[in-house]
């Protein structure tokens, strides 16, 4: 019933918001290994310009996936021992976990539609 567009049973706040989830160090573990959804992340830097370019179009891209899929984004500058655990070398990379596993991989700025045909076809 992923359409119904569920609540939380806490706080009765959505669960699906059409747009990315800001993950860290202490919320990557439970958001990538907990969910039943594929979740797809997006390594990225402030500094990067491919990266701030690309923002909009993976947001636009978390409200059409959504709730199939969850979007998320994760700083590197922030978190680099996630960064150098997954071993991101360049940003943006977009992986897709399932599970807590990593099942997919593209490095390089997409746009909207570009993100969303990839997204249906690897996870």
């Amino acid at each position: 019933r992923l359409e119904d567009r569920g609540k939380c049973g806490r706080c009765s706040g959505a669960l699906f918001e059409g747009k990315p989830v800001t993950l860290s160090a202490a919320s990557f573990d439970i958001h990538t290994a907990r969910s039943d959804l594929p979740v797809v992340v997006d390594f990225w830097a402030p500094w990067c310009g491919p990266c701030r370019m690309m923002a909009p179009q993976f947001e636009k891209a978390a409200a059409s996936l959504e709730p199939r899929y969850r979007l998320a984004k994760l700083n590197t500058e922030d978190e680099q021992a996630l960064a150098g655990r997954f071993n991101i070398r360049s940003i943006p990379t977009i992986a897709i976990f399932r599970q807590g596993r990593e099942v997919a991989r593209q490095s390089g700025a997409m746009d909207a539609a570009s993100l969303e045909r990839w997204v249906r076809a690897s996870a």
